[in-house]
């Protein structure tokens, strides 16, 4: 198996800010991406030759297929798919573009993701046995919500590795803390105030030991990318960035099956991940992977993920946290745009926002934030929960 390294390579992105956008529509934030992405790209909407569209439950793409964006971007009879994989959606997009380009059935195609959850309602403790789940999944019981599964994993987690409440509760409210010190300096997210540790440690619980500030929000937003063969790329722009790795693993949920599964750690990703490092080529993540965006849902996920990654020793997130490895001027930068917790998570556009903060980064473009010479970003997306999820890995260099 070859893969796509080098194969491929980003030359355009645009991602809208995100946040409560209750005086545009979808359509509106579709736009807003898709202009930015060709005007950084330098090319016009004729030349994309093929297109994917991502969203889970943005309603104008409900019975429609690729419709909607052909109609909003005004590109007739161009071939438009509308992708659907969990969280990992955006991520999905990008992958079927890439691996477009990368076949030599296109030179030039387009990923785009968008989601309006202020306009469905959707926030509070959504019910993982309702909703477009329906029979898929078969393993879930009635009345479990995200943040009591997710807080199923921080226990899980604390327990395992003899972390009292109150040490476990301080390791999460560092993560938290972190990417709201982050968010703040960045123009696109939907939360931009600093939260000090203490007002974390205080705020009310949703799901113990899971509180307010370990949570992320609901937002509105979109992003996009632009991709072509990586021989074409710097006949665009003198800094492409090129696609190194882009692994999708499903999980199944046997974990759920065996009493061995103790809530510490997300088969998936590891799975996922692996793959992702032999198609990269890459031997030792932590020392080879600049900074990431990982699926910060909840701040334990991020401390599980930085492990399940390969990024700390297992067991051993608490001192890297503690040492400020993963802080903005330490060795290994995670969400250094304030991720989800402060972005919130339109579904079908996180997975491309992350990619277009790991571009920017990767050009040198990312301002007060911007990091010492970054070599390789990676992306990281969680559909499901913990068990039983979707995980795409990502991986790009300049």
């Amino acid at each position: 198996m070859s893969g796509i390294k080098d194969k491929v390579a980003i030359i355009g992105m645009g991602c809208t800010k995100f946040g409560e956008h209750w005086n545009k529509g979808t359509e509106d934030l579709m736009v807003d991406a898709f202009l930015d992405a060709i005007g950084d790209a330098g090319i016009e909407p004729k030349d994309i030759q093929a297109a994917w569209l991502a969203t889970q439950y943005t309603e104008i793409t409900i019975g429609a297929g690729g419709i909607p964006l052909s109609q909003t971007l005004k590109m007739p009879y161009v071939p438009v798919t509308h992708v659907e994989n969990k969280c990992a959606s955006g991520s999905e997009a990008l992958r079927a573009a890439c691996y477009a380009v990368a076949s030599g059935a296109y030179d030039i195609a387009l990923a785009l993701g968008v989601e309006k959850l202020k306009d469905i309602g959707y926030g509070g403790l959504p019910d993982f046995s309702l909703g477009n789940q329906g029979k898929r999944d078969r393993l879930i019981q009635p009345n479990l919500s995200a943040p009591g599964l997710f807080a199923m994993l921080a226990n899980g987690y604390f327990n395992k590795y003899g972390l009292s409440p109150e040490e476990g509760k301080i390791m999460l409210a560092k993560i938290s803390a972190k990417s709201h010190h982050n968010g703040a300096m960045n123009e696109k997210a939907h939360l931009r105030r600093e939260v000090d540790i203490e007002t974390i440690m205080k705020a009310p619980i949703v799901a113990w030991p899971l509180g307010l500030y370990d949570c992320c929000g609901v937002s509105d937003g979109a992003a996009a990318a632009i991709v072509t063969r990586a021989d074409m790329a710097k006949s665009f722009r003198p800094d492409p960035i090129y696609v190194k790795a882009i692994q999708v693993a499903a999980g199944t949920g046997e974990e759920l099956m065996y009493n061995d599964y103790d809530f510490s750690y997300v088969e998936t990703t590891r799975r996922a991940s692996r793959a992702a490092y032999e198609e990269a080529g890459i031997k030792n993540p932590r020392e080879e992977i600049s900074m990431a965006e990982v699926h910060d849902c909840f701040s334990i996920t991020e401390a599980v993920t930085m492990e399940d990654l390969q990024f700390s020793p297992v067991g051993k997130v608490k001192e890297d946290i503690d040492a400020g490895r993963f802080n903005l001027d330490g060795e290994q930068p995670i969400q250094t745009d304030g991720g989800l917790k402060c972005f919130g998570h339109p579904i079908g556009a996180s997975g491309l926002r992350m990619m277009y903060e790991e571009y920017k980064q990767l050009q040198g473009k990312c301002g007060s934030r911007q990091i010492k010479n970054p070599k390789l970003g990676l992306t990281h997306n969680l559909g499901g929960f913990p068990p039983q999820c979707v995980i795409s890995v990502a991986i790009v260099g300049n």
